[in-house]
Order: structure tokens, then sequence, then C-alpha cells
């Protein structure tokens, strides 16, 4: 079939998903996950692998539109403020993930050293996209809101970090080659240093162009364009597009007086993108991997989940952060998506030993916190009360560029 044709029915089954999942009260992105398993090889088989591959540069759009409106929320004046609070509670709930994982796989399972290292340093990242989705759908804004956004960002970090080293701790204990330790250190800091100051170059750039900028079209396509080149500068030298992108995003909402105009065209021109991109993800799911996961998958499901309630509990505890911060905070940080797949790739590469059963439960993970993640976000935000709290008026310098945005698409609607 022609591929345009594809697209064209992906884009109009995602559209009628979201649509029943908000008559259900659920959120829309959970219909567009829902709706693409039904076009994968689930169901219909109207989605194939290679057509995964063929839409893949349309999903990294989105995912790197999303990692940018992330960036919106480093605002320097409040970091300086909850910094702090926001590290710790994000290096609790990483050390919370990656130790309960740990500890069921290799402790209660038996599992080799190397596997139980490997698998549970990839659960600590948190795939930010149906996240940002949700708190966009229902202009939730609070405490919990102001918490979430900034972790999930800062968790990828510093998973990436922890992946590198526990990968190269995993090959020192399997492989009768030598592995220089330096090198569990070297090559993940070089990816987030590099993230890091390839999109503090290209947010200073578009900063001070974007200043230039006469109207909402100009910023729109200035932003895309520096989204794109910070993305394929990425890709090429072996960064991380998502971080890269976070940073970016940061320069922006740091250096431009009226950012919001800049996140707000952006916002404007993303929305197929971001039907594409779900709805695509849950076509690359297929339901035959729940034959072969077996009990360590499902111990990894739950393992996770229960990591990342400890440690967030834990970190806003310790962090005396809000109570709503310290009851829900957790639901959060369930879903796992993209960047957990790109580590299993790396995983294959350099140890491809556990290669099979390592993708499999992260497979299996996928496609449960994929579909249910925007459900337990919901029902965070909900509980916290902050439905909607984006439109309550507040004084003017409370106000920021991403909140400003998210009452701006609320007045459109």
């Amino acid at each position: 079939m022609e591929v345009l044709i594809k697209l064209g029915i992906i884009l109009i089954v995602g559209f009628i998903g979201g649509k029943l999942a908000k008559l259900a009260k659920l959120p829309s992105v959970s219909g567009y996950l829902l709706a693409g398993l039904l076009l994968g090889p689930t169901l219909f088989k109207l989605v194939t692998p290679t057509d995964v591959d063929n839409f893949s540069i349309l999903s990294e759009i989105a995912l790197s539109i999303i990692a940018f409106s992330i960036g919106s929320e480093f605002v320097m004046r409040d970091m300086l403020k909850v910094g702090k609070k926001i590290f710790w509670i994000t290096l609790l709930e990483v050390i919370g993930a990656i130790g309960v994982v740990f500890f069921v796989m290799f402790v209660l399972f038996k599992q080799p050293f190397a596997f139980s290292i490997v698998i549970a340093s990839m659960s600590a990242a948190t795939a930010p996209a149906a996240t940002l989705m949700v708190i966009r759908q229902y202009r939730a804004y609070g405490p919990l809101t102001k918490t979430i956004l900034p972790v999930v960002a800062l968790d990828d970090v510093l998973g990436i970090v922890a992946f590198g080293i526990a990968l190269a701790v995993a090959k020192l204990t399997v492989s009768a080659e030598p592995v220089k330790v330096a090198d569990m250190f070297l090559k993940p800091l070089i990816e987030v240093g590099g993230s890091f100051i390839l999109g503090f170059i290209l947010g200073v750039i578009l900063s001070l162009v974007s200043k230039k900028a006469e109207n909402r079209d100009d910023h729109q396509i200035l932003s895309i364009a520096a989204i794109g080149v910070a993305t394929g500068i990425s890709k090429w030298l072996g960064f991380s597009p998502l971080l890269t992108n976070i940073v970016l995003g940061t320069v922006v909402v740091n250096m431009v007086r009226k950012s919001h105009r800049v996140f707000g065209s952006v916002n404007d021109f993303a929305s197929p993108f971001f039907v594409i991109f779900f709805t695509v993800a849950g076509a690359s799911l297929d339901l035959a991997i729940l034959k072969t996961v077996g009990l360590v998958g499902l111990a990894y499901i739950l393992a996770r989940a229960g990591g990342k309630f400890l440690g967030s509990y834990v970190g806003a505890v310790v962090t005396k952060s809000e109570k709503t911060v310290q009851k829900y905070l957790g639901f959060a940080m369930l879903p796992q998506g993209g960047i957990s797949i790109g580590l299993s790739v790396l995983v294959r590469q350099q140890l491809p030993e556990y290669a099979m059963a390592i993708t499999t439960i992260i497979m299996f993970s996928v496609l449960i916190y994929e579909t249910t993640g925007p459900i337990f976000a919901k029902f965070a935000i909900k509980k916290a009360g902050e439905i909607d709290g984006a439109l309550k008026q507040e004084p003017l310098e409370n106000i920021t560029p991403e909140k400003a945005n998210l009452e701006l698409q609320a007045e459109a609607e």
C-alpha cells in the first residue's frame, strides 16, 4: 500500500482512538496507543515493521518537539529555588528503580549478574512523551506537575549514565577481553556532556535569532529548524537527541523574554506528529510477546513500578516536598519507551548473549507501561487536584512560558 495512504489511515485511526478515549474519560494518548495496537501485528497487520521504520523520522520529530517543550520547565529562577530538591528526588527515584529491579532479578530469581545489572539500569529512564501529553490535555498545573517534568527529564540523564556504567561492568564479568575502567564513565559522560554542549550552543543561536523574528510564522520556522538540526547532529555524533533538545528548550526559555511565543508556535505545528508518534508506537507493539516473557518479565514490571514508587516517595519525603508530591509522583514515573528501546539496541551490539532475553522483557515492559502509563499519570494529577490548574488566575510573574502556552491553547479550544 502507498506510504501516504497508510500515513493518512494512521492519522485518522489515531484521531478516532483519541476521541473514543476522551469519551471513556481516558487520556487521548492512551487512545492513540491502543488504536495503533489494532493497526499493528496484533490484529489488522496494516502497519508493518518496515512501515514503522519508514515513519521513524516523523516519530523523531515528535519526540524532539516534546523534549524541547520539556526544556521550557527549567526556568533558572525557579530551578535556583527547587533545583536541589529536584536533583535529590530524581537521584533517589533512579536508585530505587535500579536497586529494586536488581534485587528481584539477581537475588530472588537467581539471574546472572550481567543480565541483572544491565536490565536494572534500563529501568531508570522514564518516557516523557506520554506524561507531557497528559499534562497538556488536562491543563494540569501545581506542585506535582511542576515536579514531574524536571524529574522525568533529569532521570533520563541519570539513566543513560547508569546504563553506560552497568553495561561496562557487565562486559567485565562476561568477556575475556579487558575493559578499561575509564570507559565505564567516559562514554556516558561524552554522550551526556556532548548533548548539553550542543544543546546550549544551538539554544543560544536560536535565542538570538528569535529576538529578530517578526511574527509567529518566523518563530515556528526558526524553532523547527533548530530542533531538526539539534536532532540530526546529535544522532550523527552519537549524542542523545532527547537531552540535546531539552537543553535547547532550557536555553530559549531563559534567554528569550517572551519565550512562550516560541514554544506556542512549535506546539501549533506539532499535533499531527504527536498523533502519528503515539499511534505508530502502538503499532510497533505485539501482544504475542506475552507468551514468551514468563515470570521474569512479570517480575520486572512489578519491580520497576515498586522501585519507582519507593524512590519517588523517599525522595519527596527527604526533600520535604508537598504531600501531593509524596503520594502521587510515583504514578507519573511509570511510562517506559524510546530510550529503553534504544538502549536495548546497544545491548544487542555489546552484550549479545543476553540480548534476546533483555530485549523481550523491555518490549513487554514498553507494551504495558506505554498503554497504562498515561492512565496512571491522569490519576496522579487528578488526585493532586491539579487538573485545569493552568487556567487558574495567578500573578503574572508566577506563570511560566509553558503554562502560558497551555492557557493560550485552552482559549483557542
